[in-house]
């Protein structure tokens, strides 16, 4: 086991390394537009998870991997020779769906925002369905004095 804080300072640099040669090393045509999001490490710094976001189609986003995938190797020489760890953690590139995630929520958000927008709509000009105040308010004296007196009120009723 190793200080959390190492593997994470550790992770932090793969994926800026990784970054770099995506962006300047690795020429392989099927590779689309990619972004490297993050990267994280197991307890034992064996192996690393990097995960990573392509803009495009389904098969552009197929092309990406394979080409990820085929250039795993000179990725993961280049990660030894930079880090300087014993043991150079091996690679595993992952689709991030963090975006897919968040395009979800904010077309959920959306939809909830439109429902609103129409009930205001609905009840824009409406009318409360009982009294203006639906609530019981506390009687005054005088309102108590006033009301015992009434036989009226009280017809029917045996006191016993």
């Amino acid at each position: 086991m190793t200080d959390p804080a190492r593997a994470r300072k550790l992770a932090d640099r793969i994926q800026q390394i990784v970054a770099e040669m995506l962006e300047r090393r690795i020429k392989d045509p099927r590779l689309g537009f990619v972004t490297v999001t993050d990267a994280r490490l197991t307890n034992d710094l064996r192996d690393a998870t990097v995960f990573y976001t392509v803009y495009g189609s389904d098969a552009e986003r197929a092309d990406s991997a394979a080409a990820l995938d085929s250039a795993k190797g000179v990725i993961r020489s280049e990660v030894g020779k930079r880090t300087g760890v014993r043991h150079t953690p091996s690679l595993t590139f992952v689709p991030d769906a963090l975006p897919d995630n968040a395009r979800q929520i904010n077309d959920l958000l959306a939809k909830a925002r439109a429902a609103d927008e129409q009930v205001a709509k609905v009840a824009e000009g409406a009318l409360p369905a009982g009294e203006a105040n639906p609530y019981r308010e506390a009687r005054s004296e005088e309102d108590v004095d006033e009301t015992d007196g009434d036989d009226a009120d009280n017809a029917g009723y045996s006191g016993s």
